[in-house]
């Protein structure tokens, strides 16, 4: 009996150890079946799982840049809704419609400068042209501008409704750009030698000198009730209630020389 048991127990190893050794066999089998190409497609995925590494870090940086980058952008954003808003203050400063101011002071002031009929008027278009850029040298010099200091609708609404009547702020502030035209006007021919003044506008140039001499006037920009001949002031019941309303605001003066009625422009304190 004992040797039949120990019999037994023989047969049981040696068909443990032929299974372990078929097992072996099979994946001895299993490794060596496709070698090659194993390989290659276990580089592959490393090389792709690389790649999407790299990008996921790619966006991540992205996104710490961009998250880095609110701040200042709100910074800017308030910056431009600021500027924004001084513009929108600045443009009830300026009216609707403004004039070509230099190219209508060049009418004006060739027309004083020179008479009808003479030669310099044949050729008159190219002398405008010429004359404007002929004068910026005296201003360089010193000559200043007439001042264009326009009002605000906050100044329009604090007068009485009596004084402001259908006055709107774009109708005063184109005036007053008119104001300023004929003041220049007036400047230039007061400057102008007599060889360049036209026969006819010689007594209107003495009556300008002698107006600028006074004390009431001397230094300033000015012009005459008769000088208001548009096209935003004319010498009408408008133009008279744009004047009374500047003259309230304070943006000119009035005194009377002679037969003449002055309207002198104000700079701003």
């Amino acid at each position: 009996m004992e040797v039949k048991k120990a019999g037994a127990s023989l047969d049981s190893v040696i068909s443990g150890f032929n299974r372990r050794i078929a097992e072996l066999q099979d994946l001895v089998i299993a490794r060596n079946m496709y070698p090659a190409s194993s390989v290659t497609d276990l580089s592959a995925v490393d090389a792709a799982v690389k790649a999407m590494e790299l990008q996921v870090q790619a966006i991540k940086d992205r996104l710490r840049d961009e998250t880095l980058a609110i701040p200042k952008a709100k910074k800017l954003i308030d910056v431009a809704v600021k500027q924004q808003k001084k513009l929108q203050d600045l443009s009830i400063y300026v009216p609707s419609h403004i004039p070509e101011r230099m190219s209508m002071l060049g009418l004006d002031t060739n027309r004083c400068l020179f008479p009808e009929g003479s030669e310099q008027n044949t050729s008159f278009g190219s002398l405008k042209l010429e004359e404007v850029p002929a004068a910026l040298p005296k201003e360089k010099k010193g000559r200043s501008t007439p001042p264009l200091w326009f009002i605000t609708a906050e100044e329009l609404d604090s007068l009485s409704g009596y004084m402001r009547g259908r006055l709107t702020v774009e109708k005063i502030n184109a005036a007053i750009n008119d104001m300023a035209t004929y003041a220049e006007a007036n400047s230039q021919l007061i400057s102008a030698p007599k060889k360049r003044v036209a026969g006819d506008s010689w007594e209107k140039a003495l009556e300008l000198r002698d107006i600028a001499m006074t004390e009431a006037v001397k230094g300033k920009h000015f012009f005459l009730e008769t000088d208001m001949k548009g096209p935003a002031l004319k010498s009408d019941n408008t133009g008279k209630a744009i004047l009374t309303v500047l003259r309230h605001l304070g943006r000119v003066s009035e005194t009377r020389i002679g037969p003449h009625r002055v309207i002198i422009l104000l700079k701003r304190h």
